[in-house]
């Protein structure tokens, strides 16, 4: 039997919840070429190292190889399984972990909106040379203004709002890090000032930058419970 490699489009979060989207190949009469046909899983809300280490090991417990494991994307191959006991496999792993099969192809645009936000947030400092809905759009291939619609349809708030929150939740580990003064940290993430960091902080957080500093009582969210 021929390798069968799949591709597993996904982000983990650190409490492992979880919903994606799969993407089924259409059939090809001819079957080595059926075979070889790569299939997609969106997955929602995956987003840290130690969820990907989990699956990782679980997948290949069952032999199934898994040729590329990052954010957003799982690549496996298993030559010795079915197209459906592949599918079987890797579904049951994502529940037995609490994660959910997306079913529609909304959902998975806005997983990829999602996955672009916070790998902007992955190297630092952040230097956005276009606007944000400029890059947003291009990467997508879509109109801003039908991927902003659907975000906020799907989600209940803008991508923007989204995006201040991520960064925020960059900052809180930024201050707790101890390493960087808040005018550092105000050029990391590409504020304008620091006092425009300091009134988006609180206005999010509810505390002052300092008084979140000084309480050491570092509430931190995980990436799924930000909205």
């Amino acid at each position: 039997m021929y390798p069968i490699p799949y591709s597993f489009i996904c982000k983990l979060p650190c409490k492992h919840t979880i919903t994606g989207l799969a993407i089924e190949q259409k059939p090809n009469n001819n079957t080595l070429l059926d075979m070889t046909q790569p299939k997609e899983f969106w997955v929602k809300n995956m987003v840290c190292s130690r969820c990907l280490k989990v699956i990782k090991q679980e997948l290949q417990e069952l032999g199934i190889t898994v040729l590329c494991l990052e954010l957003g994307k799982l690549l496996v191959e298993a030559p010795d399984l079915s197209k459906a006991q592949i599918n079987q496999e890797v579904t049951q792993v994502l529940h037995a972990n609490g994660f959910e099969i997306v079913k529609s192809e909304e959902d998975m645009l806005v997983e990829r909106i999602k996955i672009f936000l916070i790998e902007q947030l992955d190297e630092l400092p952040l230097t956005l040379k276009v606007k944000t809905s400029e890059h947003l759009s291009s990467t997508l291939h879509r109109d801003y203004k039908a991927l902003s619609k659907l975000f906020s349809y799907k989600e209940k708030t803008t991508i923007e709002k989204y995006f201040i929150k991520l960064k925020i939740e960059k900052v809180k580990e930024l201050i707790q890090l101890k390493q960087h003064s808040f005018s550092d940290i105000g050029y990391l993430l590409d504020y304008s000032s620091v006092n425009h960091l300091s009134r988006q902080f609180k206005d999010v957080v509810g505390l002052s930058m300092t008084d979140y500093k000084n309480t050491e009582n570092w509430k931190r969210n995980y990436y799924d419970e930000i909205m």
